[in-house]
């Protein structure tokens, strides 16, 4: 497989940026051309971002339409993504706790949210913080399918209430206990508390 550009990487995490900020929203034409104008770059490296991107089910190509961005999550991908997350994530935790080297943990504490952190500085910190987990059990295959998951859940989650994010910071610190505790059973429980709770909380946003 042709790896792509160092000048496509640098593309992919830009529109990759705008997908998740919203400022292109799900469900929305993706213009080559206007990219390329945008960033000063050719089509070339656009287009391999965007193969990149449809890769990761962030775009989709349109016979004669062109890309446009992934719809978003309706009620059956979310039930699926939750089911997938309580299978591995529980486990990622579990090995975590038993395998991340301490000179990680205080990075897993940054990341665990604070004191009711405001919606976009909580979506971030969440990503981060899974995904620190995922890498610290040390499985690479988790740590990579957990990370696109987790983009998903980031731009469903736009419409987060400051009130859900103090309950998710709550339930990190549950997590992060049991990981510095080298408690692989808690951490194991604490994650799928914390996924179940989380599903509960987005399902409301989504009408039958």
């Amino acid at each position: 497989m042709v790896r792509p550009s160092g000048l496509a990487e640098e593309v992919y995490r830009r529109i990759r940026a705008d997908i998740m900020s919203l400022k292109l929203p799900p469900d929305s034409r993706v213009s080559v051309d206007s990219l390329a104008r945008e960033l000063g770059v050719s089509q070339t490296p656009i287009r391999e971002a965007l193969s990149m991107l449809e890769a990761n089910g962030l775009v989709s190509k349109k016979h004669f339409a062109g890309y446009q961005t992934a719809p978003r999550m309706d009620r059956a991908q979310l039930d699926e993504l939750f089911e997938f997350r309580l299978l591995i994530e529980p486990h990622a935790a579990r090995k975590a706790a038993l395998a991340m080297p301490e000179s990680d943990m205080q990075s897993l504490d940054a990341s665990s949210g604070g004191a009711a952190p405001s919606h976009d500085a909580f979506a971030d910190m969440d990503t981060d913080f899974h995904k620190l987990i995922a890498q610290g059990g040390g499985n690479h295959l988790i740590a990579d399918s957990l990370a696109r998951l987790h983009i998903h859940i980031h731009i469903f989650r736009s419409c987060f209430r400051k009130e859900i994010a103090e309950e998710a910071v709550h339930e990190h610190a549950d997590i992060v206990r049991a990981i510095r505790a080298r408690d692989g059973a808690g951490a194991e429980d604490a994650m799928r508390r914390h996924i179940q709770r989380s599903y509960g909380r987005l399902r409301d946003f989504i009408k039958d």
